[in-house]
């Protein structure tokens, strides 16, 4: 007996929901691009190395290119697209146009989605590898340059946008809880 190769799924993407066939096979990046033409993701490296197709899946980072449709099935999809609230734009979008975080822009998508999820990240107390004090005790650290850097590092800028993408991320956070819209879920509860 063959087993099923493809299968009809669900996906919840920017409050919308699609139901689309996809081969098993099929990663997010390319059911987000070709299939459901959302293309503001962008297709780097396709090898989960440069950060360019970073999506929000349940409010958590996740490179799209090694992400498989089906195993988002369910899951609360973000993209650049979704972030906007009408004319105005989230204040992460805000940021990087204020302080040129971009260059040509083929990264500015993914840098943003990666941003979104750091602050979130950061403000739900994660350390980094840049963290002076790991202990969850200690709290956030600070959100220094360094701070920054360090967990924005998966995201690659061939035009070398970096010291206003990091300037970007800084005035994010200063702008308060609304750009932490990301949701970092906490450790799961045990099944009774």
């Amino acid at each position: 007996m063959a087993l099923a190769t493809s299968s009809v799924i669900t996906l919840h993407i920017n409050g919308e929901r699609y139901s689309l066939p996809v081969d098993h096979r099929t990663t997010l990046l390319d059911a987000l691009r070709e299939r459901l033409d959302l293309t503001g993701t962008k297709k780097g490296c396709d090898q989960g190395q440069c950060g360019a197709c970073t999506v929000l899946v349940d409010g958590r980072r996740t490179v799209a290119c090694l992400q498989l449709a089906v195993a988002a099935e369910g899951r609360e999809i973000t993209t650049v697209e979704g972030l906007a609230d009408g004319d105005r734009l989230h204040p992460v979008q805000q940021a990087f146009l204020d302080l040129d975080g971009y260059q040509c822009g083929y990264c500015t998508p993914g840098q943003i989605c990666s941003a979104i999820g750091v602050l979130a990240e950061h403000a739900a107390g994660w350390p980094s590898a840049a963290s002076a004090d790991v202990r969850p005790a200690a709290g956030p650290p600070p959100l220094t340059a360094d701070e920054i850097r360090e967990r924005m590092s998966g995201n690659l800028c061939r035009c070398g946008a970096y010291t206003s993408i990091v300037e970007a991320v800084a005035r994010a956070a200063e702008s308060g809880p609304a750009s932490r819209t990301a949701v970092v879920p906490g450790p799961k509860e045990p099944a009774a």
